[in-house]
């Protein structure tokens, strides 16, 4: 998807190369402005990445040492590790197996007293159920920050995810719907202090140059990224049809095939299909079978965060989150990309018929 804007891209960066402002300028106002607009959110503050969004997002709601953070058990570990950098417990609840979002109706159990926020996950590019979630919030008097890396553009009962929370965290990793050049990512809310606080958090805890408020980060989005993504921004909206579209044929091609289990959506969500993730209890050897008809697949992710070494201080045991190591051990992502065809959707139907 690259091919078509080239010459677009490259206008961008020679009029960045050129502008000799390379960090916190005029492209970065315009992209926060830009993107702000798109998510239909008062504010839009360019990160660094998307981890860094999620570790400013918590910073700047004082989230930290003591308090404890709901996530889903079906995430990447990118989730799990903002709440570790502010020093509040990750506390994992499972998801929805039909949805692979968090589900609302496990939350609840999962809420102490150290309960500060609840974090949930759009994987894959379907919108979590935000108003039942947002109903919890309310009543246990909870933060919301949403990861919305992977649903850029998807909506849960008509709002934009990235939208529902206090404050909240987004990437545009090059993988990403809406992908820089290079790292980068951004923080949403309609909060006026809490986007403040993050613009101050990730310039060095500074407003002024040299005058420092806080103890802060260098987390900035770069003016090269941020330009590249103020033209990309605008054909977003296309690839998501065209993802939407190729997630239809792969629904109307695959739907024959009794031994895997395709996405569903929920009520009133939409899904951007960043990824298309299905899933067979032959995982391993169907994606053989498709790498050796050179069909390339990835998994998404092959070990949930409770199990990995890096988290092995909770005290987590397999079988503790039975529904988020069903998914990890029998998901498997298709091709998925603006720009596929029908036939090669079929061409891989054919593949996965004669496994």
């Amino acid at each position: 998807m690259h091919v078509p804007i080239k010459q677009e891209i490259m206008q961008t960066f020679e009029a960045f190369y050129d502008s000799n402002w390379y960090v916190l300028g005029d492209k970065v106002k315009q992209f926060e402005a830009d993107y702000a607009q798109f998510n239909q959110t008062e504010y839009a503050v360019g990160i660094s990445n998307g981890l860094d969004a999620l570790h400013i997002a918590l910073m700047s709601l004082g989230i930290g040492k003591g308090d404890e953070v709901i996530v889903p058990s079906n995430t990447y570990i990118a989730t799990a590790l903002a709440v570790s950098y502010v020093g509040a417990t990750p506390i994992f609840v499972e998801p929805n197996i039909e949805t692979y979002n968090i589900d609302p109706n496990l939350i609840e159990a999962a809420i102490t007293n150290k309960t500060k926020a609840i974090m949930p996950v759009h994987l894959y590019g379907q919108a979590c159920e935000m108003e039942a979630i947002k109903a919890i919030a309310v009543k246990y008097n909870l933060y919301i920050i949403e990861d919305n890396a992977q649903s850029q553009g998807a909506q849960f009962n008509n709002i934009y995810t990235g939208a529902w929370g206090d404050i909240n965290g987004t990437s545009f990793y090059p993988g990403k719907n809406l992908g820089a050049l290079g790292d980068a990512g951004a923080i949403t809310t309609n909060n006026k202090d809490l986007a403040q606080k993050a613009m101050v958090l990730r310039n060095y805890g500074s407003q002024k140059k040299y005058y420092n408020e806080v103890i802060g980060h260098n987390m900035r989005i770069d003016e090269c990224q941020a330009a590249i993504l103020s033209v990309k921004l605008k054909y977003l909206n296309n690839w998501t049809e065209q993802r939407q579209q190729i997630a239809n044929w792969y629904h109307e091609e695959l739907a024959g095939i009794e031994q895997i289990v395709l996405p569903k959506t929920a009520l009133k969500a939409t899904h951007v299909y960043h990824l298309y993730v299905i899933r067979t209890k032959k995982r391993d050897e169907l994606q053989k079978h498709l790498n050796d008809s050179h069909i390339g697949t990835l998994i998404h992710y092959p070990i949930p965060p409770h199990l990995q070494q890096a988290y092995a201080h909770l005290g987590h045991k397999t079988g503790d989150f039975p529904i988020a190591e069903e998914i990890a051990n029998t998901c498997l992502s298709l091709p998925m990309w603006p720009g596929m065809t029908k036939e090669m959707v079929v061409e891989i139907k054919d593949v996965m018929k004669q496994f």
